[in-house]
C-alpha cells in the first residue's frame, strides 16, 4: 500500500495559517455579536431528500456535487454530506419550532461544506462557510441588514477592491413570466449554447445565465432582462432595498443576469466580488428565500441571508498581506533562574486575558529573538541572568523596536496599560 494522503479537494490547515481563520471567525463573531445573531450548529449529514426539495432537483449542487451515500439504517437511507448551510437552518428552524417563539430569529453559522467540484484556489470539496440567516421578516430592511453586515466584516479585515452586485429574481409569478420570455430568445441559439445550458433550457433556464461559457455568456448579454418582468410588489421590494443601501451608502451594480446557483432564491439577491481572485471573484453571495420554509413544510415564513466562502477570503488576506496578529507577548529567556522566572511570568499574564508564548526551546538569544519575530508577537519580554537576578524583565515592542526594563512586579500592576497598547496597535494595523 502506498503512502496515505489527503483526498483530492480536501486540504490541511497548518499551524501557521490558522492565525488567519481565528482573526476571520473572531472579527465575525464580534459583530455579529454586536448585532444579536444567535449562533446556531447543525449536523453536516442530512437525509438526501432535504437537499432535494430544498436546493433542487434542476440545479448542478444536487444533480452533479452532491456527496450522497446510504447508511446502515433497514432500511438503508440515502443521506448527503451538507453542500450547504441555509437547508439545514430551516430544517432546524421548522423540527425544533423555532417559529413559535415568535418574533425574526437572527442566526449565524459556520462550518464545513461538501461539493464534489473541480479543485482549484479558493474552491475545495471540503469548504468552509460561514453565514448568516434572518427568518420571520419580509422587510426589505432585514436584506440591507444582512448586506451591511457583511461587508462590515469584510471591510473590518481590511479587504480591498470588494465590490457589491445587485439583482432581484422576483417572486415565483414573475420568473415564470420570465422564464417564456427567457426560453423564447434562447431557443434560436440553442445549437450554440454550451452543453450544460442546452439541457438548462427545458429544465431550469434562469441558470443559464450563470453559465461560464465565453459563447454562452455573449448570447446571454442580450437576453431579455428579469427587471422588466417584476411585479409590483417585487419591484417596490427592490427599490426600497437600494435606497436602504445608498442610506447606509453602501455602493453597489445592479447585474441583471445574477441569478445565483440555488432554486431557492426569491427577490433580492446578491454577492460581493473580489477584484484580486480571478475567475472565482465571490466572497459572500446570498439573497432572500421567502418561500424555503413553506416548501420544506413549515409555515409560511419570509427569510434573507448570505455565506462567505472561508477559503476564498483567507485567500484574500494572504494575498494581499494584511497582519495578522493574534499574539500579545513572546517571552525569551536563558539560564536556569531566568526560565523558572519566565513560566511564572507568562502564567500570570495568561491570568490577566494576553496571550502568550512561552519559547521553551532552551537554545541561544539569537534564535529565540527570530522565532519571535516569526511569531508576529506584538511585544517580546526577555529575561536573562541578569534580569532574574534583578526581578526585572525587558519588554521590546516588535514594531517599533522600543525596549525598556521594568521590574516583574510592576509590569503586572500595569495590565490595564498594557491591555490599551495592544488593543491601539490592533486597531492600527
Amino acid at each position: 500500500m502506498g503512502d496515505i494522503q489527503a483526498l483530492r479537494g480536501t486540504r490541511d490547515i497548518l499551524p501557521d495559517e490558522v492565525g488567519y481563520w481565528q482573526q476571520v471567525e473572531a472579527t465575525a463573531q464580534q459583530i455579529l455579536t454586536r448585532a444579536v445573531y444567535q449562533e446556531i450548529r447543525t449536523p453536516i449529514f442530512e437525509r438526501t431528500e432535504l437537499f432535494e426539495r430544498g436546493i433542487g432537483e434542476a440545479t448542478d449542487v444536487v444533480g452533479k456535487e452532491m456527496y450522497t451515500f446510504s447508511d446502515r439504517a433497514t432500511p438503508p437511507r440515502s443521506v448527503t454530506l451538507r453542500p450547504e448551510g441555509t437547508a439545514g437552518v430551516v430544517r432546524t428552524f421548522i423540527e425544533r419550532s423555532l417559529y413559535a417563539q415568535g418574533g425574526v430569529q437572527r442566526l449565524w453559522y459556520t462550518g464545513p461544506m461538501f461539493r464534489y467540484e473541480n479543485p482549484q484556489a479558493g474552491r475545495q470539496r471540503q469548504f468552509h462557510q460561514l453565514g448568516v440567516e434572518v427568518i420571520g421578516s419580509a422587510d426589505p430592511r432585514a436584506d440591507a441588514e444582512v448586506i451591511a453586515i457583511a461587508t462590515d466584516i469584510l471591510q473590518s479585515l481590511g479587504l480591498k477592491n470588494l465590490h457589491l452586485t445587485l439583482n432581484s429574481v422576483g417572486n415565483l409569478e414573475d420568473r415564470q413570466h420570465y422564464r417564456q420570455a427567457l426560453v423564447d430568445y434562447l431557443t434560436p441559439y440553442q445549437d450554440q449554447l454550451d452543453p450544460d445550458s442546452q439541457e438548462r433550457l427545458s429544465r431550469n433556464p434562469l441558470r443559464i445565465l450563470d453559465s461560464k461559457d465565453k459563447r454562452t455568456q455573449e448570447i446571454a448579454q442580450n437576453a431579455p432582462s428579469i427587471l422588466d418582468y417584476l411585479g409590483s410588489y417585487s419591484r417596490q421590494h427592490f427599490e426600497k432595498v437600494q435606497q436602504l443601501l445608498s442610506n447606509l451608502e453602501i455602493n453597489y451594480q445592479l447585474n441583471p443576469r445574477l441569478v445565483r446557483g440555488l432554486d431557492y432564491y426569491t427577490h433580492t439577491a446578491f454577492e460581493i466580488q473580489s477584484d484580486d481572485l480571478g475567475a472565482q471573484a465571490t466572497v459572500c453571495g446570498g439573497g432572500r428565500y421567502d418561500g424555503l420554509v413553506a416548501q420544506l413544510s413549515g409555515p409560511d415564513t419570509p427569510a434573507v441571508g448570505w455565506a462567505i466562502g472561508l477559503e476564498r477570503l483567507i485567500l484574500l488576506l494572504q494575498l494581499q498581506k494584511l497582519p495578522v496578529s493574534l499574539l500579545d507577548f513572546y517571552v525569551v529567556s536563558r539560564g536556569e533562574a531566568a526560565e523558572a522566572q519566565a513560566l511564572i511570568l507568562a502564567q500570570k499574564l495568561r491570568h490577566s486575558g494576553f496571550s502568550v508564548e512561552l519559547d521553551l526551546s532552551g537554545s541561544g538569544f539569537k534564535k529565540q529573538f527570530a522565532r519571535a519575530e516569526r511569531s508576529r508577537a506584538i511585544a517580546c519580554l526577555i529575561i536573562g541572568d541578569e534580569e532574574a537576578a534583578s526581578q526585572t524583565v525587558k519588554l521590546k515592542w516588535m514594531a517599533s523596536k522600543e525596549q525598556q526594563a521594568i521590574a516583574a512586579v510592576d509590569l503586572l500592576a500595569m495590565t490595564d496599560d498594557l491591555h490599551q497598547q495592544i488593543n491601539t496597535f490592533r486597531a492600527t494595523q
